[in-house]
């Protein structure tokens, strides 16, 4: 069924990452799939610091954190580490979503989502971007 699972996470928001997480563990238990997980740092944030601190300082410091976060959201998901990977990236969740889902030949992408609203519907969400260009399956958990 599934040989590579790309699971789209916030660790900002661990609501919408912990369903995303649960649906995408069992698919891999399921279908003995590889887990490569993906959270994105938007550029923006990163740019409104850098005034401060430096542009690669703030890239760093992100980094780090977001890797900790990552390594303890991974640590308790019963599957062999072989079988778990994660990717930071920084850039527009949408595109690096896409991009990184293409590089490892993922055969589903599945992503958290809130549930719609009228800036949703105005301004398009991650969801719904990762929905409209990806080149795979994507499954929408909420």
């Amino acid at each position: 069924m599934y040989k590579v699972i790309l699971v789209a996470v916030d660790i900002a928001q661990e609501e919408l990452t912990s369903k995303a997480i649960r649906q995408a563990v069992q698919f891999a238990k399921v279908s003995g799939a590889k887990l490569n997980f993906i959270h994105v740092l938007p550029i923006s944030s990163a740019i409104i610091n850098a005034y401060a601190l430096g542009y690669m300082e703030i890239k760093d410091r992100a980094t780090l954190k977001a890797e900790d976060d990552m390594q303890n959201l991974l640590e308790p998901i019963d599957l062999p580490a072989d079988r778990l990977g994660y990717t930071i990236a920084f850039g527009s969740p949408r595109d690096e979503i896409v991009s990184r889902a293409e590089e490892i030949n993922a055969d589903i992408i599945i992503l958290g989502s809130r549930s719609p609203n009228i800036t949703t519907h105005l301004l398009g969400s991650t969801a719904a971007g990762v929905v409209r260009y990806a080149k795979t399956s994507v499954l929408v958990v909420r």
